[in-house]
């Protein structure tokens, strides 16, 4: 059943919420329904020194910069977390993630496990969810079932899982995706328990006690 959130209140402060989980868990399905119920919650548009592929635009799609300007800007510690994937750098600014949680916006990072303990590091508050499959059987079973990979990238997906899921304990919360909408329903309460904590809604605290007197 759909819930109407309309006169739901987003926080003072956002949350910058990250996800991580691998191939065949389920994490795209989960965070696109989580966007599609959650207000005021958004992704953030990442960094990278790649060429624009056609129709791609800068500043909505990706942020498309130089080489020197993106290691210019990783010197300075302007990214919250960065990668190199197959010979271009990919990386989260951090100032508009800042703004944006000021504003009382939320922002949603899908990145791996390096990803997600840059973010930590670089800002304590983020908030970070691992999804996981029931087990290597089912994800290995999920990305045969795709049917969009050879046998070679099946393999090799299911090695990089292995090694991500060995790290889900640095993580603050774990979703088991077994059934799809028990799943979506404990990520999405996962994000709006952190959305409701009274250190994000002074204004609504100051209302109450006022109201009250």
């Amino acid at each position: 059943m759909s819930l109407d959130f309309s006169r739901w209140k987003r926080p003072d402060v956002g949350v910058l919420f990250v996800v991580t989980g691998a191939s065949g868990s389920g994490k795209t399905t989960l965070v696109k329904a989580a966007f599609e119920q959650i207000p005021g919650l958004e992704f953030s548009v990442s960094a990278t020194t790649r060429t624009p592929r056609s129709g791609e635009v800068d500043g909505v799609d990706y942020h498309f910069l130089s080489e020197d300007r993106f290691t210019e800007l990783r010197g300075q510690g302007a990214l919250l977390e960065w990668a190199e994937v197959y010979g271009n750098c990919y990386g989260t600014p951090r100032e508009p993630v800042v703004s944006a949680l000021s504003e009382g916006r939320s922002i949603l990072l899908d990145i791996d496990v390096q990803g997600a303990r840059q973010v930590r590091e670089a800002y304590s508050e983020a908030v970070t969810v691992f999804i996981l499959p029931p087990d290597i059987g089912v994800l290995e079973t999920r990305l045969r079932e795709r049917s969009t990979d050879d046998e070679e990238v099946i393999l090799r997906r299911i090695g990089e899982a292995r090694l991500q899921i060995q790290h889900c304990d640095e993580f603050n919360y774990l979703v088991v995706n077994d059934d799809l909408d028990l799943a979506n329903r404990l990520f999405q309460s996962v994000l709006f328990a952190e959305l409701s904590r009274v250190s994000r809604r002074q204004s609504e605290v100051d209302h109450a006690i006022a109201d009250s007197q």
